[in-house]
């Protein structure tokens, strides 16, 4: 196994260690577990990178490592109040519907490549931004009530247009218009 993989699972371990952080009130260990996670995703990818460590593996389980450790932490900031019920539904729902039309595609033999779209990364980034920023006013007892309803509303927009963006690609996949079909190219 290479470096980079033992990277993306100690990610992996460190998500229910975050929620019990969380649930526990331990806010400063919640935070210092997210932020942990994110460097430790940073100096995976540069191994990976740097030292050619990449494999199939690491590229499955890296994305998944992410996607567990912010869905988990949206789910119980949503939970403790910290976000909006609305938010964490479409963030949780938008995830589900990527993940359920790939596995029908595959189902139906018709597997869809999925590659990240600009807005989904935008979405992500600013999904990452709004739960450190949550957890760093728990861990430090401040807030910007402004900021924070800034990042709840692009956040909203950004899984809103992403969850859009990833369904119209999909039925058009699944409908045989490939890339070279798309009216006006």
């Amino acid at each position: 196994m290479t470096l980079p993989n033992l990277i993306t699972l100690m990610r992996f371990f460190l998500v229910p260690a975050v929620v019990l952080a969380l649930l526990s009130e331990r806010m400063e260990w919640a935070l210092a577990g997210f932020l942990v996670a994110g460097i430790s995703d940073g100096v995976d990818g540069f191994i990976a990178r740097r030292y050619n460590q990449r494999s199939e593996l690491g590229a499955y389980l890296d994305p998944v490592a992410d996607k567990l450790l912010l869905v988990s932490v949206f789910v119980v900031l949503g939970y403790m109040g910290e976000l909006p019920l609305w938010l964490v539904v479409g963030a949780v729902s938008r995830d589900a519907l990527i993940v359920g039309a790939v596995m029908l595609s595959t189902v139906m033999g018709n597997p869809v490549a999925v590659r990240p779209l600009m807005v989904s990364k935008a979405n992500t980034a600013v999904q990452i931004t709004l739960a450190a920023f949550v957890l760093a006013v728990l861990a430090f007892g401040t807030d910007f009530p402004l900021v924070r309803q800034g990042l709840v509303l692009l956040s909203g927009l950004l899984t809103a247009a992403s969850a859009g963006a990833y369904l119209v690609g999909w039925l058009r996949h699944m409908s045989g218009y490939g890339e070279s079909d798309t009216p006006g190219q």
